[in-house]
């Protein structure tokens, strides 16, 4: 049942105004970077006949139309590969789908749809995108505190400026120190952003690529918030050459023909790249240092209930 009073309660919500304005201003700030950085802007993906598999390449949201099936966009992965074809250096605020176990709806961190800023650069490294990104997260996070200190302290957030380079942490130390909830520990431990670097093949997707003199192991990253506030961003270097994008597949036991269009590009010769996706709720989030991503946008939509 749709709870109408709620909604409308949200809407009016001076909390909710001024996260907003907050998150317009992030999406602008991010695009001007990029900008001046020689990115080029492509629009959005939302229907395919492929998308990320995300562990599970089986839950799928489609949609039929003209007799052929399409899934709404899991994330732009493939599209961004695809598109350097045309450019050395992409984004895209693309909005995402994905339908999360309903044992997630009071996380406070996931919705089953929001926007992630995609970014893509062709022959770049690890090392490079994720120098990118700290910048681009410092410009933003200056601005902000600068410009909307208003908005902030009706937050009570006092928002601090991290330090460059962020740390390191490899998975294999990260599971030591924490266990199997390393991501939420960690992030509760830490005062300033870090990076979870190294992951091992079977946790990731096979367009992660995988070192060449570190076997099971593979050139990618997340960025991990302080405070509780858990994962930022997922990226690394790609898997550009067919023949091991096509065994990485098979060794998911996905079926080769899941991926055929993908893989008819991967034989005329992807370009090695690098990138990374941010979700703009959860950026909004920890600027602002709200409990939950609910907060954070018009028309939020929460796992396991109906949204607007």
């Amino acid at each position: 049942m749709f709870d109408t009073d709620k909604y409308f309660s949200l809407l009016k919500s001076e909390k909710l105004k001024r996260a907003v304005k907050i998150q317009s201003e992030i999406i602008k700030l991010a695009r001007n970077f990029l900008g001046s950085k020689g990115f080029v802007e492509i629009l959005p993906v939302i229907i395919s006949p492929i998308t990320d598999p995300l562990t599970d390449h089986r839950i799928r949201g489609e949609i039929e139309c003209y007799g052929f099936k399409y899934q709404l966009t899991k994330s732009m992965i493939f599209h961004k590969q695809i598109s350097l074809f045309s450019l050395p250096k992409i984004f895209s605020f693309s909005p995402n789908v994905r339908i999360e176990p309903v044992e997630r709806q009071k996380s406070g961190r996931h919705l089953i749809e929001f926007v992630q800023l995609d970014i893509e650069v062709r022959e770049a490294s690890r090392e490079e995108v994720m120098k990118l990104c700290e910048e681009m997260f410092i410009h933003i996070l200056k601005k902000i505190k600068t410009d909307f200190s208003s908005d902030l302290k009706f937050f009570e957030r006092e928002l601090k400026i991290p330090r460059t380079p962020f740390k390191r942490i490899s998975y294999e130390e990260a599971i030591s120190a924490y266990g199997k909830e390393y991501e939420t520990k960690l992030s509760l431990d830490i005062s300033e952003p870090i990076w979870l670097v190294d992951f091992p093949i079977d946790n990731r997707e096979f367009y992660d690529k995988e070192y060449s003199d570190r076997p099971g192991f593979l050139v990618d990253m997340d960025l991990i918030y302080p405070e509780g506030y858990g994962e930022a961003l997922s990226g690394g270097e790609r898997e550009f050459q067919y023949e091991k994008i096509k065994r990485r597949i098979e060794l998911k036991g996905i079926d080769l023909d899941v991926y055929d269009i993908y893989l008819q590009f991967a034989k005329r010769g992807l370009y090695p790249s690098a990138g990374f996706g941010i979700g703009i709720e959860r950026l909004t989030q920890y600027v602002c240092g709200l409990k939950s991503l609910e907060e954070c946008r018009l028309f939020a939509k929460l796992p396991g209930i109906l949204g607007l």
